[in-house]
């Protein structure tokens, strides 16, 4: 008697749909179920059909030795394994015209292409991508699935934060100027300015690094703000740095708020109070994303949103005693600083 797809389910202690992912929809299914429904047809001769085929997925980042994408190509990667779908990375070195180069060339040539934190005008993705199924993490898109790990509430929690242990003056220091992150950030951080009623300045924009960091310390220091909130952890550290070799403290003198929560931010001494966002989520939602325009699935046109939270540690704390006296007395406007003293 011909061994059928329900005896594999029954043999495996699984559902038949389950079963059926087993051999149709591999990247769906968890790695050691997937084995045992394997193991279970090969007991009992079950003649599989032939595998999905394997598909190659582009992936552009704009610095990929940021440890935020390095944590988001790892959970990409993890979902594509069990389907044996291959990635493709790029790095667009922060470079619009590259990063539309990529897409253009090699992104018209894969089966797909996810695209984190563009750099370049959405009309202009849409127009060098073609009809290749799309999904843009963090940036916005023209038409395209979009995730965005939506820092509002972090920073809000934040603010609040800060303010309880009384800081009335506040500095962001912006990573690139063309990043959706960084324009999102600092509407937000103006906002709430607005709302609270705490002074904010905003230096130059940086490299979203801990150079980027070491070159607004001055501006930072010049800025007289108690508080720093920074494009991103590295920049938080770089500011930390920078402002230690000019003989001030964190966060006796100034606390640093960072954000992504990447694990060398809990290693750092002190420990960097920033804001977590779920950087794994936006890369096994990007696949999911991915796959059902390749199957010809409903997909949603709105943007997926990722939630934030504030974790606090060591770098922030009580101002200067003598700074939070002038801080009530100038609050709630937002002002630039000098990138220099």
């Amino acid at each position: 008697m011909v061994a059928k797809l329900k005896d594999v389910a029954l043999e495996a202690g699984v559902s038949m749909a389950t079963a059926s992912r087993a051999f149709t929809s591999v990247d769906l299914l968890a790695p050691h179920t997937r084995q045992r429904v394997l193991e279970a047809a090969r007991r009992i001769g079950y003649d599989a059909p032939a595998p999905t085929r394997s598909r190659t997925i582009l992936v552009l980042v704009p610095d990929v030795s940021n440890a935020v994408y390095a944590r988001m190509l790892r959970a990409i990667q993890e979902k594509l394994w069990p389907g044996r779908h291959r990635m493709l990375l790029a790095d667009t070195a922060e470079d619009p015209a590259r990063e539309i180069e990529l897409l253009d060339t090699v992104g018209r040539e894969a089966d797909a292409v996810i695209l984190c934190s563009p750099r370049s005008d959405p009309a202009d993705v849409a127009r060098a991508i073609g009809s290749t199924p799309l999904v843009v993490v963090n940036g916005e898109s023209n038409g395209s699935p979009a995730i965005l790990m939506d820092v509002e509430q972090g920073l809000r929690q934040a603010a609040e934060h800060l303010q309880s242990l009384g800081h009335r003056s506040f500095v962001y220091v912006p990573g690139p100027a063309a990043s959706w992150a960084n324009r999102t950030r600092a509407q937000i951080l103006s906002d709430l300015s607005s709302e609270r009623g705490f002074d904010l300045a905003v230096v130059g924009n940086q490299s979203a690094d801990v150079h980027g960091g070491l070159a607004a310390a001055a501006a930072v220091v010049a800025s007289g703000a108690t508080a720093v909130v920074a494009y991103n952890d590295m920049v938080a550290m770089g500011v930390q740095a920078g402002i230690r070799s000019l003989g001030y403290r964190c966060p006796t003198d100034i606390s640093i708020v960072g954000i992504d929560n990447v694990d060398i931010a809990a290693a750092s001494d002190p420990g960097l109070t920033t804001v977590m966002v779920d950087i794994e989520s936006s890369g096994s939602l990007s696949i999911g994303l991915i796959m059902d325009q390749l199957d010809g699935k409903p997909w949603r046109e709105d943007s997926v949103r990722l939630r934030s939270q504030l974790i606090v540690r060591g770098s922030t704390a009580r101002p200067p005693e003598s700074a939070a006296e002038t801080g009530r007395r100038t609050r709630g406007t937002t002002r630039s600083a000098s990138t220099s003293r």
